[in-house]
């Protein structure tokens, strides 16, 4: 349980990090997400951050939470704010328990998806999207993506198992369809091709921890 939190906190904070790089004249380039530019992307990510904290509080279920923020003239410092927001709500302390095992064990309503998770799936699902959403602000910037190699291990995992039929592929769904994935691709290649992306847009970096 602890893992899962610290991982996600630490793809959480990646995207933080490689989005810090980005330039005036890069929030209108287009993203790895289809119609999106970096600035959509990085509006839909922090309604996300929003959404899940919400959601870890017991207010999912209010689509309010879930809808994209102006990022104004300062989209980086709006999305800042969704990422303390989020971390914080993953960290709160329950009324009895200790901190993870209170958030992993409460019910975690995800209106997108329509339906109610525990803490432990959901959280999950935050963290895959958020090594995801790091690889595609790094690609749109051209930067290089540094997670360490067991965060993208715990990535890959997840991925295997989101379900591959194409009714919950392609357009208006989460995820594209699986590509082809080499014999040879790496842990982060295999993990995006499973999305539906293609990992030779973008440099990658598995040597060491994230840098902040």
């Amino acid at each position: 349980m602890t893992d899962l939190l610290a991982l996600d906190r630490t793809a959480v904070q990646e995207s933080l990090r490689v989005l810090r790089a980005a330039r005036d004249t890069d929030w209108e380039r287009p993203s790895p997400c289809a119609g999106w530019t970096l600035r959509d992307l990085v509006a839909h990510m922090a309604a996300q951050h929003h959404g899940f904290a919400a959601a870890a509080r017991g207010a999912g279920a209010d689509r309010t939470y879930w809808i994209a923020p102006d990022l104004g003239r300062d989209p980086l410092k709006v999305y800042e704010e969704s990422v303390r927001h989020v971390l914080a709500a993953f960290t709160e302390e329950g009324p009895e328990e200790g901190t993870e095992v209170a958030v992993m064990e409460r019910g975690f309503t995800l209106p997108e998806i329509g339906a109610t998770f525990t803490g432990r799936i959901a959280v999950g699902f935050h963290f895959l999207d958020y090594v995801v959403h790091s690889w595609d602000v790094a690609t749109t910037i051209g930067v290089g993506l540094d997670l360490p190699l067991p965060v993208v291990e715990a990535a890959l995992d997840i991925a295997r198992r989101v379900p591959k039929d194409p009714d919950r592929r392609g357009p208006g769904a989460a995820f594209a369809p699986v590509l082809p994935t080499p014999e040879d691709a790496s842990p982060l290649a295999e993990m995006l091709a499973l999305l539906g992306r293609s990992a030779g847009a973008a440099p990658e970096s598995h040597t060491g921890p994230a840098k902040r």
